[in-house]
């Protein structure tokens, strides 16, 4: 299977060039696709210079419309696989090796777990994720241990397929809570992650705003849908990129 590295990116120039070329150095990944969700630095700049493929949004989307464009962009470039990393630093990169090598099965969802107290990280961004992990358990009836953490490995083909609306950062909930429906094998990997200082940090999640809007989009698709059981898969897509990404 082929597998590339998918890279959300806004805003995120003093980041994005060392997370690709890490990415890039990681055994098992063939590629890494930086998607530039309508920055005004230099982050394309920056991860071109990487070695990256950049696309770029015009204006900015959301992270579920970059994550989104980035698959459609690698299905059809002939890629199996997709591993999402955060472009703000806070994922090793060499991290990914542990995803690539957790399931031999090119059909797993493997989701990052993270250890964020061991990590430091802020006690709102604990909460937040509790809260989430929480609702999201309670809707997919089946445990998660970590409901937002970027690092992932996706099957393109299926995970396009599942038919995501959300195009902030509920898409990745949503994800979850689709491929439980559809019955795609899930499988949880602990990670490494890294919190830098308070003053060094770039990250654009509210730890309210978005969690709240997490819960409300995994609400929002249970009643459209009558039920997880009842979530649709919608049909596989033609493998072609989004007409508002320029690649470069």
């Amino acid at each position: 299977m082929r597998i590339c590295a998918i890279i959300p990116a806004y805003q995120a120039e003093r980041n994005v060039g060392d997370v690709t070329r890490e990415a890039l150095r990681v055994n098992g990944l063939d590629g890494a696709v930086v998607v530039d969700d309508g920055s005004s630095d230099r982050t394309a700049e920056r991860a071109r210079a990487a070695g990256a493929t950049v696309l770029i949004h015009p204006e900015n989307q959301g992270k579920g419309a970059a994550l989104r464009t980035g698959m459609e962009f690698a299905l059809a470039a002939g890629f199996d696989v997709a591993i999402t990393i955060d472009a703000d630093g806070q994922h090793p990169p060499e991290e990914a090796r542990r995803l690539v090598e957790a399931d031999a099965d090119p059909e797993a969802l493997v989701l990052g777990i993270r250890d964020l107290a061991s990590a430091g990280a802020p006690r709102a961004n604990q909460i937040s994720n509790r809260i989430s992990n929480f609702f999201l358990s309670l809707f997919a009836g089946r445990p998660f241990a970590d409901t937002q953490c970027g690092l992932r490995r996706y099957p393109l083909r299926t995970t396009l397929s599942l038919g995501a609306r959300d195009d902030g950062y509920a898409f990745e909930a949503e994800i979850l809570l689709r491929a439980v429906a559809a019955g795609v094998r899930i499988v949880e990997v602990p990670i490494r992650v890294i919190y830098p200082p308070e003053d060094e940090r770039l990250t654009h999640f509210d730890s309210v705003r978005d969690p709240a809007r997490i819960v409300g989009r995994v609400v929002a698709t249970l009643a459209l849908t009558r039920g997880l059981r009842h979530v649709p898969a919608a049909p596989t897509p033609s493998p072609a990129p989004r007409r508002s990404a320029v690649a470069s």
